[in-house]
């Protein structure tokens, strides 16, 4: 019995660990095709549109300092010279971006 729940209790959290990767690469998909254009691949603002609007780096202390909800908000919202992604993302991708924000955290 106790083979039995062992097993069970290691396949659920396998299971879990699959689905924070699958939610990171989701968010990650999404960043690259609506994010990384101005932010960058690496989320440092290094591509010339980055450059540019003088982007902060999305690692920086600085923005991981900001809540999820801060940061969902913006990627809504827009803020200054970002645009709001208010009917183009879900509200899960957003969520979803967000996660893959934090891992950017330098």
């Amino acid at each position: 019995m106790k083979c039995i729940v062992r097993a069970s209790l290691g396949l659920l959290m396998f299971a879990i660990s699959l689905s924070t990767v699958v939610f990171a690469d989701g968010g990650a998909d999404t960043y690259k095709a609506k994010c990384a254009a101005c932010h960058g691949a690496t989320g440092a603002g290094d591509t010339a549109m980055g450059k540019n609007l003088k982007l902060r780096d999305l690692g920086s202390a600085d923005v991981q300092k900001q809540s999820d909800d801060e940061l969902a908000a913006i990627i809504t919202k827009g803020k200054e010279k970002m645009p709001a992604y208010d009917g183009k993302l879900t509200k899960d991708q957003i969520g979803e971006v967000v996660k893959y924000i934090r891992t950017l955290k330098k």
